[in-house]
């Protein structure tokens, strides 16, 4: 992947948080297993498979299983590619799926007020 500029860095206001979990996404009927990078409050970035063939121009749908019971669900849209890596921006997500990811990105910050300041880019303060 190319470096990012430290503008870019500078930039960023969501905390990427690498993450391990098996996630599908899912297009019109067709699923997909990806390895996931890493995850953020605002989207994901995803190790593509190589029979990988989304339509770029319409809607997607991630499911990163956490447990045997537990999720995080979102709506995406294609926002970049390099080389085999793709990043999605969420548009939707869930009550229940937004609680798991909001402790997920506290427990890996390790501070409140970091999240805090996440959330309130998002809006969501």
């Amino acid at each position: 992947m190319a470096k990012k500029s430290s503008g870019a860095q500078e930039r960023r206001k969501f905390s990427r948080i690498s993450f391990d979990a098996d996630t599908t996404l899912t297009q019109n009927e067709q699923n997909w297993k990806v390895s996931l990078v890493d995850i953020s409050l605002k989207g994901i970035l995803i190790n593509a498979p190589n029979e990988f063939d989304i339509n770029p121009d319409k809607p997607l749908l991630a499911k990163i299983q956490l447990d045997d019971v537990s999720n995080i669900t979102m709506a995406l849209r294609f926002a970049h590619k390099e080389g085999s890596q793709m990043g999605f921006v969420c548009t939707q997500i869930d009550i229940d799926s937004i609680s798991h990811l909001r402790r997920l990105t506290e427990l890996n910050l390790g501070s409140t007020d970091l999240l805090e300041r996440e959330l309130s880019a998002l809006g969501c303060d």
